[in-house]
């Protein structure tokens, strides 16, 4: 019997932790981009993704590249496409050069979504300990 996946708690932080990896490369990517003229600070809703990724539904922000002729250039990785999960984040106070990103709104939204990481690796770390505890017989 396949359980649902929202009460498969294996299941749910797995796609927990998938999930605020991917929100934690797309704040990394603002961080690393805050000198880039005309760059756009992005972010994702993480309670979107979650739902996504329990659905089955799978987010990439990679498109793969077909070669059709060997005369084509090898490629490494893909092409970034629009992923509708992405959202524009609105700045305080636009530069000049067209560049959204707030360094300081940045590094919190990182930390924050760092720390809520560690939170959900300490949660699948003791649903398997409990599972262990379970089949082993021992004590909890």
């Amino acid at each position: 019997m396949k359980l649902v996946p929202q009460y498969d708690t294996l299941a749910f932080h797995e796609q927990s932790l998938l999930a605020r990896a991917y929100r934690q490369e797309i704040l990394g990517s603002n961080l690393a981009n805050a000198d880039t003229p005309n760059y756009k600070s992005r972010d994702v809703q993480f309670a979107d993704v979650l739902q996504q990724r329990l659905q089955g539904i799978e987010i990439n922000s990679r498109l793969t590249v077909s070669r059709t002729s060997s005369s084509h250039f090898e490629t490494q990785g893909g092409a970034e496409f629009e992923n509708p999960n992405l959202l524009y984040r609105r700045p305080l106070q636009p530069a000049l050069d067209g560049n959204t990103v707030d360094a300081d709104v940045e590094r919190t939204h990182f930390a924050q979504n760092a720390m809520m990481m560690q939170a959900a690796i300490e949660f699948f770390s003791g649903s398997i300990k409990s599972r262990l505890q379970a089949i082993s017989g021992q004590p909890g």
